[in-house]
């Protein structure tokens, strides 16, 4: 006759292999993750919100910036804080101020990374669709180019402008422009390789920036290292300038 046998103790039972470190991989495994993702989405919202890097294509803003250069952008500008004469600004084409562009393609793995990094803000905004350029006339302006020094004038006021490129002229083109409400009137720096507010009287919007195609207002230059600089607005240039 068969008799029942005690259950073994806890210590006498089989012990199977020890999960202490697969469960510390796993937990390290999702720290990491968690990590990431938290740098991602704070990199995304600092782009979205905040401060976002773009590549400077051409020298139409020399010797202020330079092809290649990579700044800083606020994107505080026009939400939070106003537009300013004499700011650097970021602006998507008005319509046709660019010619069509294609992006350079890296393979369909190479154009998804590039993509997403430049969505999250680790890689700066390519200008294709973009442009930089200084704020000369806001909404209501009377700009003309050039009286008897060759200077502009806004609002009957002549300006000496101390950002345009050595070498160059405020405008090789006579303009006398009023800005509409809602409206900027831009010029790059290097005056005689810059296709800006003057040229563009044909095309959407007359020639003139809206407001809300403003990206925001470029504060530093970080890259290159040697070319690294705060890019300040230069308030005296438009001090004595009356309101329109």
């Amino acid at each position: 006759m068969t008799h029942p046998q005690p259950a073994p103790e806890p210590a006498d039972l089989p012990q199977g292999p020890s999960r202490g470190p697969a469960r510390r991989g796993t937990g390290l495994l999702r720290e990491t993750a968690i990590i990431v993702i938290s740098a991602l989405v704070l990199s995304w919202l600092i782009k979205s919100l905040l401060v976002q890097a773009f590549f400077i294509p051409s020298g139409s803003m020399r010797d202020t910036l330079e092809e290649g250069d990579r700044v800083m952008v606020s994107r505080l500008v026009p939400n939070v804080f106003d537009v300013h004469r004499g700011d650097i600004v970021v602006f998507k084409d008005p319509g046709g101020w660019l010619p069509p562009y294609e992006p350079p393609d890296q393979g369909p793995v190479g154009n998804a990374v590039r993509h997403a990094l430049t969505f999250v803000g680790l890689l700066p905004q390519d200008t294709g669709e973009h442009l930089i350029k200084r704020v000369i006339g806001m909404e209501g302006d009377h700009v003309v180019c050039c009286d008897a020094e060759g200077r502009i004038e806004i609002n009957g006021e002549p300006i000496d402008e101390t950002y345009i490129r050595p070498g160059s002229i405020p405008s090789q083109t006579p303009f006398d422009r009023t800005v509409p409400p809602g409206m900027l009137f831009v010029m790059g720096d290097n005056r005689q390789d810059s296709q800006d507010s003057r040229y563009n009287e044909s095309k959407p919007g007359g020639g003139f920036v809206p407001v809300s195609n403003v990206v925001g207002t470029a504060f530093a230059t970080v890259w290159p290292f040697d070319r690294a600089t705060w890019h300040r607005n230069p308030g005296s240039v438009f001090v004595e300038v009356p309101q329109p």
